[in-house]
């Protein structure tokens, strides 16, 4: 039983709900060998019920990084039950069979960081975001490596530019303390934030900087195009020294679109695109194509359309996939409309 210290102690890893009469903890870490849950006074083993190791279970029915969930009352214990989620960051698993993966539960903020070095990729961020798009946490762009990089304001401002007005855009030095203060909106205390990006863009040293110390292992980036090794190898929940939890992450090679993306990041163009003549127009050379109007005009640009054409796609194959899955388990949903939370692509497109 979680007593009313107890429940104290769980607000400052993010708790937000009132008294609980069950045993409550947090997963810091997932390993081959079990979980890592915090009671909000230690970081203790657990191994999950039985039934969340049985074959044919969604992936994402499991516990995961983030969760709060109740344990028993044995030593060590036993996970039970997985909470009501707030929150759910989530990408299709790599691989051709379709399954979702669980990057991170009960977040606020995902901090997307992108190097303003080679690792600068506006449609790889807008593929981030379209993920992050129904997760139910709030995105922030961090542009990191701006003490290397001479056209800082330049990239900032095109990337605001493109981006909606309610997605915050911050350039950073990863290295510099200074950072921590720049970044207080987002780590008051009870918040959980996650980072996400390739590797070598710098979140294993932005979670140092935040942590007040080097816990985590950096590495060198190649030249060619500022790409790193994975550093970070899993995901793990950090408290933070001012009161908020921190989740970092491996580096993601491949960020695959679940089906489920409403594409709201795009909603000005599907604006565009039902002011053309023809409800048919494939948006090419049709007469009266309000679209390549825009283009030509310069309203639209030209690489974003084509961003948002490929994801679009490739969002319908995903959906299309979803769809034949769900029928064969007998319970078929419309896919690409998630709302309040939210096929196939590579974070380096």
């Amino acid at each position: 039983m979680s007593s009313g210290s107890d429940i104290e102690a769980l607000r400052r890893i993010g708790w937000r709900d009132g008294d609980s009469a069950a045993r409550v903890a947090r997963v810091v870490a997932q390993h081959r060998a079990g979980y890592e849950v915090h009671d909000g006074h230690a970081v203790i083993a657990a191994q999950p019920d039985g039934r969340f190791l049985k074959r044919r279970i969604d992936p994402a029915e499991r516990p995961a990084v983030g969760d709060f969930v109740v344990l028993d009352e044995a030593e060590p214990p036993t996970i039970e039950r997985i909470l009501p989620r707030r929150s759910t960051l989530t990408r299709a698993a790599a691989g051709e069979r379709y399954a979702r993966q669980i990057i991170a539960t009960n977040i606020d903020y995902v901090l997307v960081l992108t190097g303003l070095d080679g690792d600068f990729n506006p449609r790889r961020i807008e593929r981030y975001l379209l993920l992050i798009e129904g997760s139910g946490a709030q995105p922030v762009v961090l542009l990191t490596k701006a003490d290397r990089t001479e056209d800082v304001e330049a990239k900032c401002a095109a990337l605001r530019e493109r981006l909606p007005d309610t997605t915050p855009v911050h350039a950073i030095n990863a290295r510099d303390p200074a950072t921590i203060e720049q970044l207080s909106g987002y780590l008051r205390p009870g918040d959980t934030v996650v980072l996400v990006g390739s590797s070598g863009a710098g979140k294993s040293t932005l979670t140092n900087t935040l942590l007040g110390e080097s816990r985590m292992a950096t590495g060198a980036v190649r030249a060619s195009d500022s790409r790193g090794r994975h550093t970070t190898t899993h995901r793990a929940l950090l408290p933070l020294p001012g009161g908020a939890c921190l989740i970092d992450t491996p580096g993601m090679r491949e960020l695959k679109l679940t089906g489920e993306e409403s594409l709201d990041l795009f909603a000005d163009i599907e604006e565009l695109a039902l002011r053309c003549r023809f409800a048919d127009c494939a948006h090419e050379t049709e007469p009266g194509c309000a679209v390549q109007a825009a283009i030509a005009s310069g309203e639209l640009d030209a690489e974003r359309w084509r961003n948002y054409v490929k994801l679009k796609a490739e969002r319908e194959e995903q959906a299309a996939t979803l769809e034949a899955r769900l029928k064969q388990q007998g319970r078929a949903k419309t896919p690409g409309r998630r709302s309040g939370q939210r096929g196939r692509g590579r974070d380096d497109v």
